[in-house]
């Protein structure tokens, strides 16, 4: 049992003791005491006061003196209004870090006996992934890593929208303006090869617009008359159809996408259990509606389209059939939900999704209750907000957004500019600089985009990010490669203990192993809050204390054998929860730098 689990139970007896009654361990609140006040560990007294009948002070000095009494690990207490603050004993840290933080799977939770989807990414295919793709995809992977620590079986799901009228615009351009080229003709990768006849097709249908406006048409008439969407249109009813042709050009431009976004993933260091196509999964969902007719829940209008009607619930009245008995989003989405649970029978399950997309999901997640599914209030969209970028900063193909594969190059750029000014790769092998600058490039760019909460938007920007002073991944990088350096230097060969210690603590070493401490702690609300920030930003203050630590305190010389043991022994811990924590976020720590 942690400190934090004895205090609670002990503070319950200390009302059911002193003041005859019971107080649910949940009132009990706890806080990690200000630095200004003396203590380790600041219990809030007020709940407390209507059982005692005193002041804030009087409750906070009573129970203080009882907690003493009963626990040898407090050393001290004072109280300030209506706050308790603890002092535990020096002893007490040195047997966590012994018994606990310094073991190799310290803050990793038991299994919960829970399954849960998180499904991210999401691409189209007739684009290459961009940066908004980059936040998704980071803050799926990390998300999962973080619920699998916490004692989840997860599953990382990409449902791929790999049909529609954009694929068919791409397909058509490449039909008519691409002689033949392909990936290996072109040099492309594939992805961005069918990307660019995205660009084409719009060019050219923005040509025929004008052209059909001159010859006295409206906008409107000429969106809907271009020669090219009408083509496009009729791919996508062909495709629909099964058509021979059509279907084998689909397959052939998709398979040159797939071979791109795994390259992309590959350098982005995500992976996926399992993959989901709109291909096969856009016509399901009509069962669904029909169930809902027969219970009610839905309901025809004269042209026979099927609609719910939310507006009870705030929302509004939504379309979930068309009237010529076509599929619109959230069909396929019902259908899609019905067919994940009945693959998966999961527990719980996690969209990776723009804040776009908010409003759907309500109605999404409010239909799938309606209709009774039981497994619908496990579902949990976790919303993020857009990624913007400083004017001028990174140019794209397009001219409009920025493809993650550009964005990677642009950081391992940085990272070796920034790098080769600071010498830091004095004695370094090519292959070993490459390494590192793609380490310290990703690590830039993952840990900016994951330190800020999901919900918020963000601006990023590259060069900012590759500090390493600053609040940036960098900075942690250096601080680990740091302590990997002093261990080498020590000959530090993974002592297992350190036995009850002969001399005093010193503060920034206190700090630091109750910092340690709190790694579960962090995990835990990083993985219920489905947010990496708060571990993101728990990490870059152990490598901020860690520092602290390193300039007050001398290591390597220090004046007693005992004490240098025990603060390499501290420093090897530290190590362990930085890289752990680091990885969880998808991010590698280099040995050196």
């Amino acid at each position: 049992m942690n400190i934090q689990d004895q205090l609670v139970a002990a503070v319950c007896d200390a009302v059911k003791d002193l003041y005859g009654a019971d107080l649910p361990e949940s009132q009990v609140s706890l806080q990690e005491t200000r630095k200004e006040f003396e203590g380790d560990i600041t219990i809030v007294t007020f709940p407390m006061v209507r059982f005692s009948r005193k002041s804030p002070e009087a409750t906070g000095a009573e129970i203080g003196e009882y907690l003493k009494q009963k626990l040898s690990l407090i050393v001290e207490y004072n109280t300030i209004k209506g706050f308790l603050n603890i002092v535990i004993d020096a002893k007490y840290w040195v047997s966590r870090l012994n018994e606990d933080i310094s073991k190799p799977d310290f803050g990793l939770f038991p299994s919960n006996g829970k399954k849960l989807m998180l499904e991210y990414s999401s691409p189209n295919t007739n684009k290459p992934l961009h940066l908004g793709h980059v936040r998704n995809n980071l803050l799926g992977y990390s998300v999962s890593e973080i619920l699998k620590a916490y004692g989840y079986d997860v599953i990382k799901a990409n449902l791929v929208n790999d049909r529609g009228i954009h694929i068919c615009k791409s397909m058509l351009a490449w039909q008519l303006f691409g002689n033949g080229e392909t990936p290996q003709s072109s040099g492309k990768k594939g992805d961005h090869l069918v990307g660019d006849y995205y660009v084409v097709f719009d060019k050219k249908y923005k040509e025929q617009i004008q052209q059909l406006v001159a010859e006295g048409q409206t906008e409107e008439e000429a969106k809907r008359n271009a020669p090219l969407i009408k083509e496009a249109q009729l791919m996508l009813q062909q495709w629909e159809a099964g058509d021979g042709e059509v279907v084998a050009l689909w397959k052939k431009m998709n398979n040159w996408v797939y071979a791109g976004f795994e390259e992309t993933y590959k350098q982005l260091g995500v992976d996926f259990d399992k993959f989901y196509y709109e291909s096969d999964t856009y016509l399901l969902g009509k069962d669904i509606i029909q169930e809902g007719l027969e219970k009610g829940v839905f309901y025809k209008k004269d042209d026979n389209s099927v609609w719910i009607d939310l507006s009870d619930d705030g929302l509004d009245e939504k379309l979930v059939l068309r009237g010529d008995g076509t599929s619109v989003y959230i069909t396929q989405d019902l259908g899609t939900a019905q067919l994940k649970y009945d693959d998966f029978k999961m527990d719980e399950s996690v969209y990776v999704v723009g804040n776009e997309q908010d409003y759907h999901f309500k109605v999404l997640f409010l239909i799938l209750d309606k209709l009774g599914k039981d497994w619908a209030k496990g579902l949990y969209h976790l919303s993020y907000g857009m990624v913007d970028l400083p004017t001028g900063k990174m140019k794209s193909r397009e001219g409009t957004v920025v493809d993650a594969d550009d964005l990677m190059e642009q950081m391992f750029d940085t990272a070796r500019e920034r790098t080769e000014e600071l010498g830091k790769v004095e004695g370094f092998s090519d292959e070993e600089k490459d390494r590192l600058y793609r380490q310290i490039g990703l690590g830039a760019l993952k840990y900016f985009l994951l330190k800020v909460e999901p919900k918020k938007r963000l601006l990023f920007n590259p060069s900012e990010s590759i500090d390493f002073q600053g609040h940036t991944g960098p900075f942690i990088q250096y601080t680990y490669a740091r302590i990997k350096s002093v261990l080498r230097k020590g000959r530090y060969h993974g002592e297992e203990h350190i036995d009850s210690l002969t001399f005093a603590l010193k503060t920034s070493e206190i700090e630091l192993i109750k910092a340690l401490d709190r790694f579960p702690e962090k995990i835990k609300a990083s993985a219920e809050e489905f947010s990496p920030a708060q571990l993101a930003n728990y990490i870059f203050d152990i490598a901020k204390l860690y520092n602290k630590f390193y300039h007050e305190e001398s290591i390597l010389q220090a004046d007693d054998e005992e004490v240098k043991a025990f603060r390499l022994f501290l420093s090897n811990a530290t190590a362990g929860v930085i890289a752990r924590g680091m990885n969880l976020l998808g991010i590698e720590v280099p040995e050196r730098m």
